[in-house]
């Protein structure tokens, strides 16, 4: 069988991707074959192509760690799923593309009630940050949180699971624009850093008490004065570095805080703690369902654009959760 794909055939920028036929295999022993209709973009993405993440699959290969789509085919030994199933899938690679195979256990069935766009941007951005919360940071109704690069993928799903989990939150992001979209997912203060002094203004809002979390998927410049604003016993969450480089930190801060610096490694917490990750997801499905999460699509593109996605993502230009739609992508 043949599907469209976008492909990665060596190391390069978004641009040299290229869009073109594959093969699909028959799904083998405890596999399915998955018709994708709608796929996640996430900032893995963005390394991945460039050799610089910290899985690297031969070339060439089909990026894209997560998708939406209908179960077409079941291999043998697969027990939970039917043909005509609904579902959201995690595939660490092999997304953009309009049909994969993939394990079993990569795959969560879905309300059909839940649009394709939305499950196939959820899984890998709530998912981190439940995990993070929730396992990492052990996050308590009625404490402060600090989210970095608010508006983005993984930032909106933390102001989203922080304030669902009682916290008072705090949404720091590069322009008003971008921090509209925070106050609209119920953000009590927000903070523009590339015109205000993100300490000071954090001194403000805390009256000097400091936050009790940190989420920060940005690092770089913004990473120090962020544990310098932490709380006593706070805890500053290590999500990700997209505004570029890794920052060092003088380790004297966590010892005068009594702070700890707590890494979120969500791919690995996965296969480590199966059983943790499936009660993570069954809370995000529910509360989804409920709308008291409400996952923000805010930008999609045709699968065949997959490219220019990546490069907004790239440049900052992508605000919410970005997803490209294939086919009809339609709600069944």
């Amino acid at each position: 069988m043949k599907a469209n794909a976008v492909v990665c055939h060596k190391h390069c920028a978004p641009e040299d991707l290229v869009f073109e036929p594959i093969d699909v295999p028959e799904p083998g022993k405890g596999q399915v074959l998955v018709q994708v209709k709608a796929a996640g973009l996430n900032y893995p993405e963005v390394l991945i192509i460039q050799g610089k993440y910290q899985f690297q699959p031969p070339h060439p290969f089909v990026p894209g760690g997560e998708a939406a789509g209908i179960v077409k085919k079941v291999g043998p030994g697969v027990k939970g799923l039917s043909e005509g199933d609904h579902v959201a899938v995690m595939t660490g690679w092999g997304a953009f593309a309009e049909m994969v195979v993939l394990e079993e256990f990569r795959c969560v069935k879905i309300s059909k009630d839940v649009d394709f766009a939305t499950a196939s941007g959820t899984l890998m951005t709530y998912g981190t940050t439940i995990h993070a919360f929730r396992q990492r940071a052990n996050l308590q109704k009625g404490e402060t949180v600090l989210v970095l690069g608010a508006a983005g993928g993984v930032g909106t799903a933390a102001v989203d699971i922080a304030k669902a989990m009682g916290a008072t939150v705090i949404a720091a992001a590069s322009t008003d624009e971008k921090l509209e979209l925070c106050k609209q997912l119920g953000a009590d203060h927000v903070i523009n850093y590339s015109k205000e002094n993100l300490r000071e203004r954090l001194k403000e809002i805390t009256n000097n008490d400091g936050v009790d979390v940190v989420y920060d998927p940005v690092g770089d410049k913004y990473a120090e004065p962020a544990i310098r604003s932490l709380a006593w016993r706070g805890r500053y969450l290590v999500i990700g570095f997209a505004a570029g480089d890794i920052p060092k930190i003088p380790l004297n801060l966590a010892l005068l805080k009594g702070s700890a610096i707590v890494g979120v490694f969500w791919g690995a917490f996965t296969s480590r703690e199966p059983e943790l990750h499936q009660e993570n997801t069954n809370i995000l499905l529910d509360l989804i369902a409920k709308g008291v999460l409400k996952p923000q699509v805010t930008q999609t593109y045709p699968l065949a654009s997959a490219g220019q996605a990546i490069r907004d993502m790239m440049n900052r230009k992508v605000k919410g959760k970005a997803v490209l739609l294939v086919g009809d992508a339609a709600k069944i």
